[in-house]
């Protein structure tokens, strides 16, 4: 927000609207005050633990869940996926848009689909599995009503077509991790947001070994630099294994 605020009033600065940047005079936030809060994520099992109980509670809100576990997909990139961005045959998907909301003074707010977070569309691969859902989960909205999925029809909306909110899908998310760990157990979930479903996406794929340049694909990041710098809290353990395999190879 500091970085953001500065840029701006610079530019006030610079096109004569102010004389002077108060930034100037401000004392910036420390690294440590500037950090992000820790990130959660989920075991395998935590998720796969989750993701059962959604499935028998509500199926057509876990496939979202389990959509955005096993895509690493962002919320506003799975809100905005149309049945045509799909290939459930060759098992991969386009990520094209995302769905934000965009509040105007004295006209309310709007769900406005735009470009992705880095303006690229890009591919992901689906599980076999998660095809399976998907077929599942489509053949029943098609029964629904068949409007719900043609091509241009959204994968994730609502009963009539629209979108859905992305705040009130978090929250949803968040309700059902409330439920779900008291039916479950409090030690055997713990709580996390709808965003650290992207989070627990790339920790056990990178936990498990998975190239860092395959995972920043999947997650549509710029640059495998941005996803080593987010997800440094996984390497330790890597670091160990990655010792254990070349002594391993070393003795033949």
């Amino acid at each position: 927000m500091y970085t953001i605020l500065r840029s701006a009033l610079s530019d006030a600065v610079r096109h004569g609207r102010l004389s002077v940047n108060p930034t100037d005079r401000s004392t910036p936030p420390s690294p440590s005050e500037a950090r992000p809060p820790e990130m959660q994520a989920w075991t395998a099992a935590e998720l796969r633990r989750f993701l059962r109980w959604a499935d028998a509670r509500d199926p057509d809100l876990a496939m979202g869940w389990r959509l955005l576990a096993a895509t690493g997909m962002r919320r506003g990139e799975a809100l905005a996926l149309r049945w045509r961005d799909v290939d459930l045959d060759g098992s991969r998907l386009q990520v094209r848009r995302s769905l934000g909301v965009v509040k105007a003074k004295g006209a309310g707010e709007q769900l406005v689909e735009g470009p992705t977070k880095t303006g690229q569309a890009g591919g992901v691969h689906i599980d076999p599995d998660t095809v399976a859902a998907l077929r599942t989960y489509r053949a029943t909205r098609g029964s629904l009503s068949p409007e719900l999925v043609r091509d241009a029809a959204l994968v994730l909306g609502n009963l009539d077509g629209s979108h859905r909110h992305p705040e009130r899908y978090s929250r949803r998310f968040l309700e059902q991790v409330v439920q779900a760990g008291r039916a479950l157990g409090e030690d055997q979930l713990p709580r996390i947001r709808l965003h650290d479903l992207r989070h627990t996406h790339a920790t056990l794929l990178l936990a498990a070994g998975e190239p860092v340049k395959v995972v920043s694909e999947r997650l549509g990041h710029a640059s495998a630099t941005i996803t080593l710098t987010v997800y440094q809290h996984v390497h330790p353990g890597m670091g160990r294994q990655a010792a254990d395999r070349f002594a391993a190879l070393l003795r033949g």
